[in-house]
């Protein structure tokens, strides 16, 4: 039995086309679209179970583009093989940089550095080029270069990460039967501070102002506990962090939770958690059961997104004599909350998780990084 629909003309590469083919994939420098190209033909060539070469649709979807895109360049490349992948003319008025300096100008941003600075800039690249400012501001914007740019990231080193994962968004997911899921996690260092000068109010016009300069009068700690699925927080203040007032706080949620339900943890693998007097607590109180994100993932925990709302809208621009005042505000601000809750409702598997972090790896692993 044939595959319904048109039958698809093979390609036929030659071991040159195929060869060359794989230097421009493998290219972790320069253009990326003549790499998508490669990579469009290359999965093209491919021949399915049924004898047939893969479909339009198969390879649109295992690269991310549409099967119309997936036809024009295998077209092209029908029609006159590695010379028509490259773009066509466009109508207007002719270029004035050729494709060699262009070349060269990406070639240098990706792979070079000034002697002055750790970033090229459209004018220092300008000069280095023999380019004008505006034409390497245009090259930058065309492909998507941005010197001036840096963003960070951190990759968990957890031997256990992905047990801890799915450990974890199982709980959120599918929450076991009568029990609670519980977010905890410290804020600590919480700074009570009073500008050096009163803060200016607002007015028609002109934004509130506040000097940049204030003077410190002392930090807190706060320990907080997040109901995943009520969004209720329950909170305690101390002004120092040591497992012994974890171990306080915990006594504390054991009084408030009433006794018939299990009690799921989800903290961090901070070692005031972990100490033996915490242990030793836990056997005490089976019924609480520790579930620990992976190191330097504290974005799986649902506490820090509500210590987001506290510092946008209570602490950071606060105006705080005392700790005994940021104290009062920070409790007067968990009361509000606790009286209209807002759950923060996770949706990602963690296999979707998972798949998201490993096509990040590969796509940092394939541009050189």
């Amino acid at each position: 039995m044939t595959r319904p629909g048109p039958k698809l003309v093979p390609l036929d590469l030659t071991a040159v086309e195929r060869a060359e083919l794989g230097r421009w994939v493998r290219r972790r420098k320069g253009a990326q679209d003549m790499a998508l190209r490669a990579r469009l033909i290359l999965a093209c060539e491919a021949v399915g179970e049924d004898g047939f070469p893969v479909s339009t649709k198969t390879v649109a979807e295992k690269n991310g583009v549409t099967r119309e895109t997936v036809s024009k360049w295998r077209k092209r490349f029908l029609a006159d093989r590695l010379s028509r992948l490259e773009d066509e003319p466009r109508p207007g008025r002719p270029r004035t940089v050729l494709d060699e300096p262009v070349a060269d100008l990406i070639a240098r941003t990706l792979e070079s550095k000034p002697d002055n600075a750790t970033h090229w800039s459209t004018r220092s690249m300008a000069k280095k080029t023999g380019l004008s400012q505006s034409t390497v501001a245009r090259v930058w914007r065309a492909f998507g270069l941005h010197p001036y740019r840096s963003e960070t990231f951190k990759l968990s080193t957890d031997p256990f990460f992905v047990d801890k994962v799915h450990d974890v968004v199982g709980l959120y997911l599918d929450p076991p039967e009568r029990a609670l899921v519980l977010c905890v996690d410290e804020k600590s260092q919480i700074q009570a501070l009073d500008r050096s000068q009163p803060v200016l109010p607002m007015i028609p016009g002109v934004p509130e102002w506040a000097t940049h300069d204030y003077v410190r009068a002392g930090t807190t700690t706060l320990f907080t506990v997040f109901d995943a699925a009520s969004g209720q927080v329950i909170g305690s203040l101390h002004r120092r962090h040591r497992s012994a007032e974890f171990k306080k706080f915990l006594t504390k949620l054991a009084r408030e939770i009433p006794d018939d339900l299990d009690v799921h943890l989800v903290c961090d693998n901070y070692a005031t958690h972990k100490t033996p007097d915490i242990k030793r607590w836990l056997l005490a109180h089976p019924r609480f059961h520790m579930h620990f994100t992976p190191t330097s993932s504290s974005w799986l925990n649902l506490v820090e997104r509500w210590f987001a709302e506290l510092t946008n809208k209570q602490i950071r621009r606060g105006v705080h004599k005392s700790v005994q005042a940021l104290e009062k505000d920070i409790r007067t601000w968990i009361t509000t909350w606790n009286e209209d809750p807002k759950p923060f409702i996770w949706t990602k598997t963690a296999d979707q998780i998972l798949e998201a972090l490993a096509s990040y790896c590969e796509r940092i692993t394939d541009s050189g990084h």
